[in-house]
């Protein structure tokens, strides 16, 4: 089977689905590599290297999706509405598209591939299972994502991140407060602690305090009753509006005396909760730094605008969006071992072998043979779910 990687479209994006250190992999167990001229030169591979370790440069981009079996990208239609719609036309019938395609924002987006009679898988929705781990690209954009943060926060910051004594005196540490302790909260924690920081965290999640410690941060006890915010699959519940108001109540004395608050609470599919107020951010200190990683769903502070810094209450406020594509090179390079690991499990001996029984094919399987067969897409399409099948 051919697998095609084309450049990703997406303004600013800089990723490429594979990189050429895992060519050799994919060619070892019987597949061609067939890359877009350029696809990785925003990452730092050029097309040289990945033709010397077996891939081909297709001669265009419409001949790339007119020869690959199987596309893999970073972003796909659901994940790039605007200019992925290009790429539409070009899909053929039973031609596999794996990446993430942000199904749960954009259903819509998984009904006109299903309507192309594609075969999709949306990465997103991998299960948190060890079995998984090594194919979960949402925890390795998180990695990179939470490192990149902390270093925005001390470029903005005003202040110095570590404790100094010098002949002119003592610098007192940054204080950080990192708002969800995800994978990109850990991260943050952890790169905080090195730039010599003094970390504290909250997470909804009291399971995950032994893991903020276990990185160096000081776990925040708020006196909320966290009984089920936890989902089956490790992510946080939607819990409701009386439960974040009493915890943002409660949250305001911390968020005011923090040089930087990290904001990282995420729930799939739904909004972020709002968890920083535009008064809380009154309360902090002239010059404070607040990084949004939640900007992408509307983000976890009040005031935070998608893609934009701004200034509110002489408080820095940064909204960053795909924040892991300003870190290409080791995003890619950690995104391509997942996508080729997931791309060995679910094709064998040259064939798509989709095992219903099998929870990370089941799982991530979207659309096949004109048909949206994931029922949590189904639902959130409600009537309009059903696709000819011609």
């Amino acid at each position: 089977m051919i697998v095609g990687v084309p450049k990703e479209t997406f303004p600013g994006e800089r990723r490429v689905a594979l990189v050429p250190a895992v060519v050799p992999v994919l060619v070892q167990v019987g597949f061609q590599v067939l890359i877009e001229a350029g696809a990785g030169e925003a990452a730092g591979f050029s097309d040289g290297t990945y033709q010397e370790k077996g891939a081909r440069i297709a001669a265009s981009r419409d001949d790339l999706f007119r020869s690959a079996d199987i596309i893999l990208q970073v972003l796909g239609l659901g994940a790039n509405p605007e200019a992925g719609r290009a790429d539409l036309n070009r899909v053929r019938p039973d031609q596999i598209l794996v990446g993430l395609q942000d199904p749960l924002s954009s259903p819509r987006a998984v009904k006109d591939l299903a309507e192309r009679r594609a075969v999709v898988f949306a990465l997103e929705l991998l299960p948190r299972t060890t079995r998984a781990q090594s194919m979960d690209v949402l925890s390795s954009m998180a990695t990179i994502a939470g490192y990149k943060a902390v270093l925005l926060a001390a470029e903005t910051l005003p202040r110095i991140f570590p404790m100094m004594m010098t002949a002119a005196g003592t610098v007192n540490p940054a204080r950080v407060f990192v708002i969800g302790a995800g994978v990109a909260g850990l991260q943050a924690i952890a790169t905080a602690r090195r730039l010599g920081a003094v970390v504290q965290a909250y997470d909804v999640r009291p399971a995950v305090k032994e893991q903020v410690q276990s990185v160096g941060g000081k776990f925040v006890d708020l006196p909320l009753d966290t009984s089920g915010a936890e989902s089956g699959g490790g992510y946080a519940r939607v819990m409701d509006e009386s439960f974040y108001r009493r915890q943002r109540e409660t949250m305001a004395r911390v968020v005011a005396g923090s040089d930087v608050v990290l904001c990282t609470a995420a729930i799939p599919g739904k909004p972020a909760p709002v968890l920083v107020t535009g008064e809380m951010v009154s309360g902090m200190a002239a010059g404070s730094v607040i990084v949004d990683l939640a900007a992408e769903n509307g983000g976890n502070c009040e005031l935070t605008q998608p893609g934009r810094t701004l200034t509110a209450h002489r408080v820095t406020i940064i909204g960053p969006v795909r924040l892991a594509a300003t870190v290409p090179y080791h995003a890619s390079q950690l995104y391509a071992k997942n996508i080729s690991t997931f791309l060995t499990h679910i094709v064998k001996e040259g064939k798509l072998r989709p095992d219903p029984q099998d929870a990370i094919v089941s799982e991530t399987l979207v659309a096949r043979d004109g048909t949206i067969v994931h029922p949590r897409i189904r639902e959130l399409l409600g009537p309009t779910a059903a696709s000819p099948r011609g």
